[in-house]
């Protein structure tokens, strides 16, 4: 990996597979995959950040960085005044086109034409409202998938996380790891604000972002989640994201209009 940083912003180019280390930082942070995908990990959960989608995780959050692909990956500051115009909390928003442009002119190295570090730090203030208007304007997408903290929450977790396929109802589960179906389905809702059968479709709807990204057709991907057909995985999958498995794989790697990439970057 090798990284370019500066002050106010980043970039990082990441080989598929490749994670930083646990870290925090004093300042809000919005990370964007101009190419690739990107998963968050933090307390609260786990985000999934494909080309259409940028992730906010806010100062003090300890969290890591997972590459899925080969990932540009761009990273942008907030600086307290703007970080409270956004949630005190994790969270994944749709990027607009005007999103995408700012924050890949915010992540463009010195030296470069139209690079963000060269502008004077008026310019700069205006593009990070930009941005941040957008994001204001933007709605939250179902990407943040929170995590369990009851310990009879985590187990159910860990089962489907090991196998996202895993077909077993609630109450199978329950049986499993010794709790009433009763019990999981309040604690599913007064603890993650969503219902189990909710909660497994973002976690299968992650992993097939994970599956596509590294190359996997529609059928495959479609199975190795645990849906009954390609035709049940691609409605669950559009009414998520917005758009087909197909044309999402086909379409993410130039969504950002990206330009062409280093070698390689480090985080």
């Amino acid at each position: 990996m090798t990284s370019q940083v500066w002050p106010s912003a980043g970039r990082h180019l990441w080989p598929s597979g490749a994670a930083s280390a646990a870290q925090s930082h004093d300042r809000g942070h919005l990370v964007y995959a101009a190419d690739g995908v990107l998963t968050v990990h933090t307390e609260r959960g786990t985000s999934v950040v494909p080309a259409n989608r940028v992730a906010w995780t806010p100062a003090g959050f300890t969290h890591h960085h997972r590459a899925h692909g080969d990932t540009d990956m761009r990273i942008v500051f907030l600086p307290p005044s703007l970080a409270r115009l956004v949630p005190d909390r994790p969270a994944v928003f749709l990027a607009s086109a005007l999103a995408r442009e700012v924050l890949l002119v915010l992540t463009r190295p010195p030296g470069n034409a139209d690079a963000a570090p060269d502008r004077t730090r008026s310019a700069r203030s205006r593009l990070l409202r930009v941005l941040v208007d957008e994001l204001h304007e933007a709605d939250e997408q179902a990407l943040h998938l929170p995590e369990p903290r009851d310990d009879r929450l985590r187990a159910v977790s860990r089962l489907l996380y090991e196998d996202p396929a895993e077909n077993s109802t609630l109450a199978e589960l329950g049986t499993r790891i010794g709790a009433s179906t009763r019990t999981l389905s309040r604690l599913f809702r007064t603890e993650l604000g969503m219902t189990f059968y909710e909660w497994r479709t973002q976690l299968r709807v992650h992993h097939a972002l994970v599956l596509l990204s590294d190359g996997h057709d529609t059928v495959r991907t479609a199975y190795a989640c645990g849906w009954a057909s390609p035709s049940s995985f691609i409605a669950a999958f559009t009414d998520v994201m917005g758009t087909t498995p197909g044309r999402y794989r086909s379409g993410h790697r130039t969504a950002a209009g990206a330009p062409g990439r280093p070698a390689a970057v480090e985080s």
